[in-house]
């Protein structure tokens, strides 16, 4: 028995997707492309991915948002928890990674449940509360440069509905955000988030050790 949250060891882990992971073979062979690109370290854990998708699926959730989407392994997870008539609408600004993306969603059969604007972020966020989506969206996961955290937060906000769950990944950043002698400009951007979003008293929220940590936020 622990009273705080078990540290997990290589093989612990192991036993963790051996007992728990039922990931489609569709993603699991995206996983394993995207493995060999030198930017794999910015793809979703496996178990991350199944978590996003129960989430949408207990919250009933069809309109979701995914800020960063890199090959696209998240997004094809909610894709594939959604109802027939869900859709994401996914922002990101390289073809390049989404074009990886575009190719498995296709496969999927989920690529008409799937809007990619290749765009910044904030253009099409922007866009989205101008065309009046604000309070219509049911889900967002936040996963992209970490110093418009905050900006894609208030964003986000304003287009969940009211009970709207916002995903936010990377928010323990491999332990930096707990070490004041790191001050880059992603760590305190990450930092300042995580300490303003626990004064937020527009939202409930519980940070978990999910990965890079995951921090839920659910909109009152």
């Amino acid at each position: 028995m622990s009273n705080k949250t078990l540290s997990l060891n290589a093989a612990l882990y192991d036993y963790l997707l051996a007992v728990s992971l039922r990931e489609p073979d569709v993603l699991e062979r995206l996983r394993a492309e995207t493995a060999r690109d030198p930017m794999a370290r910015m793809q979703s854990a496996p178990e991350q991915g199944q978590f996003m998708a129960l989430l949408v699926q207990l919250s009933g959730a069809s309109k979701c948002l995914e800020i960063g989407v890199f090959t696209g392994y998240s997004a094809l997870w909610v894709a594939l928890a959604l109802p027939d008539d869900g859709r994401v609408v996914a922002c990101d600004t390289s073809e390049k990674w989404t074009a990886i993306a575009r190719r498995y969603w296709e496969e999927a059969g989920v690529a008409g449940r799937i809007r990619l604007h290749l765009a910044p972020a904030m253009e099409t966020l922007d866009r989205l509360l101008d065309d009046g989506e604000a309070g219509s969206f049911d889900f967002a996961f936040i996963d992209a440069d970490k110093g418009n955290y905050r900006n894609y937060y208030e964003r986000s906000l304003q287009l969940l509905r009211p009970g709207g769950l916002i995903v936010i990944d990377n928010t323990l950043w491999s332990g930096d955000v707990a070490d004041p002698s790191m001050q880059d400009v992603d760590t305190v951007a990450i930092r300042q988030l995580n300490e303003f979003i626990h004064q937020d008293t527009r939202v409930e929220l519980s940070l978990l050790p999910v990965a890079d940590g995951l921090t839920l936020v659910l909109k009152k």
